[in-house]
């Protein structure tokens, strides 16, 4: 391709940014309802509405009866700090590290934390470590989606039934995408920010029964936040789940998550956020089984991302010395053009792209993303 010959078509929705990710098909401000706003979170229509974005998510992601659901602030973060520093320190600890934010949950359980029983099982970008050897007699934690790698774990096999010590899973870019075998999770968050598209600011917090034991018989010895406390006196702090928070929600943020949730039971529930996924992660895959310059940086299928799809170059294609400025070139090219924002890779991942493929996504718009990706490359390697 060249300038002469640029795609006729545009994607009608060019948002593939991978977080905050693109709003469900047919959002406008309009379907929120602001009836609440100004009004306590804590008043009786404030706390049933959290309630019911709780009990929605629960029905939604098809979770055991006995887990509990919370709503906690500071996004995925805020969620995934609070258990760790909750609960961790009982036993070992083993972190299992593939890309940028679980390193970074290494970092802050190492460096911050200060567990001095901590083991750290790391696999460059592209690839994941050898599950099999992962130790659980452990405390567990890893993400199950590695958003900036586009690697995933490819099931909870790899987790026993009968271990002893419990799993923490960042699962921010798997919730309502991909198959979590939740009885093998004892926590798990994720953002409203990512799979539904929804506002930022808040994260969710799941506990199995025995992560709720585990707060209820373990007191870590070091000082917790206040906003990061999910126990007190030896008691899990209920209200956390039933439509209290710690801090003040946004009742903004919480209408637009129930819009989405109401959105996503409409079309089919679970199965259909995953097939949808499914479906526009497959548009890429064929595109790049047909283009020699760009690859998957995931190279097993088996643990690919039908979410956080990251590309990167074919060495033959693109020097390596060039990717960098390449990709950013490319991703400029196509911002100012309105056909793609925000598919530039991860500020700590190999030069590359990252093209969100989420169940809000529509694969035509995918479907017209292709050609703009082999134009903006043409025009881009030309000007190298």
């Amino acid at each position: 391709m060249t300038d002469l010959t640029r795609p006729p078509v545009k994607p009608a929705r060019p948002h593939f940014s991978s977080g905050p990710c693109v709003k469900r098909p047919g959002w406008t401000p309009q379907n929120l309802d602001t009836s609440l706003l100004g009004r306590s979170h804590r008043a009786k229509p404030g706390k049933a509405r959290i309630a019911e974005a709780i009990a929605l998510t629960h029905k939604l992601l098809e979770l055991p009866k006995d887990y509990r659901v919370g709503i906690m602030p500071a996004s995925d973060t805020g969620a995934f700090e609070a258990a760790l520093w909750s609960m961790l320190g009982a036993r070992g600890v083993e972190v299992i590290a593939w890309e940028s934010f679980g390193s970074g949950w290494a970092n802050d359980i190492v460096k911050e934390l200060g567990l001095g029983n901590a083991k750290v099982t790391e696999a460059p970008y592209g690839a994941l470590p050898d599950l099999t050897k992962v130790d659980f007699t452990r405390d567990v934690i890893f993400t199950w989606n590695g958003t900036t790698s586009g690697v995933r774990v490819p099931d909870g096999k790899w987790i026993p039934g009968d271990r002893a010590g419990l799993t923490f899973a960042d699962a921010t870019s798997a919730a309502f995408a991909q198959e979590v075998d939740w009885p093998k999770i004892d926590v798990a968050t994720y953002s409203f920010q990512k799979a539904l598209g929804g506002e930022a600011q808040h994260g969710v917090l799941i506990l199995s029964p025995r992560a709720v034991q585990r707060l209820e018989s373990f007191m870590p010895k070091r000082p917790i936040p206040k906003i990061f406390r999910l126990a007190k006196g030896g008691q899990l702090i209920q209200g956390i789940f039933e439509g209290e928070t710690i801090n003040t929600p946004s009742m903004l943020v919480i209408e637009d998550y129930l819009d989405a949730l109401r959105w996503a039971e409409r079309i089919g529930g679970l199965a259909a956020l995953i097939a949808r996924a499914n479906a526009n992660a497959a548009v890429i895959d064929r595109w790049v089984s047909r283009t020699p310059w760009v690859k998957h940086l995931a190279a097993d299928p088996k643990t690919r991302s039908n979410t956080s799809v990251c590309l990167t170059f074919d060495e033959r294609a693109a020097p390596v010395a060039k990717q960098a400025t390449l990709a950013k070139a490319i991703a400029a090219r196509l911002e100012a053009e309105r056909a793609a924002y925000d598919i530039g890779a991860y500020r700590d991942a190999p030069p590359g792209l990252r093209i969100w493929c989420g169940s809000t996504v529509e694969a035509s718009d995918l479907e017209a993303l292709m050609p703009w990706l082999d134009w903006a490359y043409d025009i881009e390697i030309g000007r190298a």
